[in-house]
């Protein structure tokens, strides 16, 4: 697979707090990821694809702010763009165009590029990933993996420093997750990966454990992984953090 990275983004979550019809979604969270793929866990409820949403920009903090290579990508949004992009649990919730070309073209265009030279590169793109032949195809021909790709695609596309991934892979098939994995650790971009699939986090550089809204845990895939599993087999997860340093 070919390099289409500029560089490696530096993310620095800064006191994020968030709060929903008076409950706290995100309480206060901060931490700093400067490279490789960083995992991030917890139960459903806890503020993880919230914390995402915050990340791209795509939801303002009350308080706190995210800065990605020094931008604070609510308040620039068009730097952002260039900063980050983030790929969804769902490919349909991501896809607004009929056709693979269109679908690529259009975050190009996003960062001001002229359509000539969007069709250009996101053309140089499919030939990266070995699917050239995919440019007029019709999204609906598609099958969820190959949306999947599509989504990818368009996100690297952009150049983005960061990617952050949403459960990318619910639903996929094992030969289908297998190939998207393989793409994900020949990538070089800081990768912000939201799994309840803990198997597929054993090779990340660090894992972050989020409860509650709240940081619980940050460190070494075989050190939080094996706590969270402890403390999600407490029967009916009562006191499933008793023995957990806050």
């Amino acid at each position: 697979m070919g390099q289409i990275l500029k560089s490696i983004g530096e993310v620095s979550i800064q006191g994020v707090s968030l709060a929903k019809s008076g409950r706290d979604i995100l309480n206060r969270i901060s931490f700093n990821v400067t490279h490789g793929r960083v995992g991030l866990i917890g139960r459903n409820g806890s503020g993880k694809s919230t914390l995402a949403r915050v990340v791209c920009g795509l939801i303002k903090p009350d308080q706190g702010c995210v800065l990605i290579d020094g931008i604070d990508v609510f308040k620039d949004r068009h730097q952002a763009l260039e900063k980050v992009g983030i790929l969804f649990q769902n490919p349909d919730h991501q896809i607004i165009f009929p056709t693979v070309i269109e679908e690529i073209c259009f975050g190009l265009t996003q960062q001001g590029q002229s359509k000539d030279t969007a069709r250009q590169m996101a053309q140089a793109a499919l030939e990266k990933f070995g699917q050239a032949g995919w440019a007029e195809r019709s999204i609906s021909t598609l099958s969820q993996g190959q949306r999947h790709l599509v989504c990818l695609i368009s996100v690297l596309a952009m150049q983005p420093a960061v990617i952050v991934m949403d459960e990318p892979f619910t639903g996929l098939d094992r030969p289908t997750t297998g190939k998207l994995t393989q793409i994900l650790r020949e990538m070089q971009q800081t990768v912000l990966h939201i799994s309840h699939d803990l198997e597929a986090l054993q090779d990340a550089d660090r894992v972050i454990w989020i409860e509650q809204g709240k940081l619980q845990m940050d460190g070494a895939p075989n050190v939080v992984l094996p706590a969270y599993m402890a403390a999600m087999d407490v029967v009916g997860g009562q006191d499933a953090f008793a023995d957990i340093t806050d």
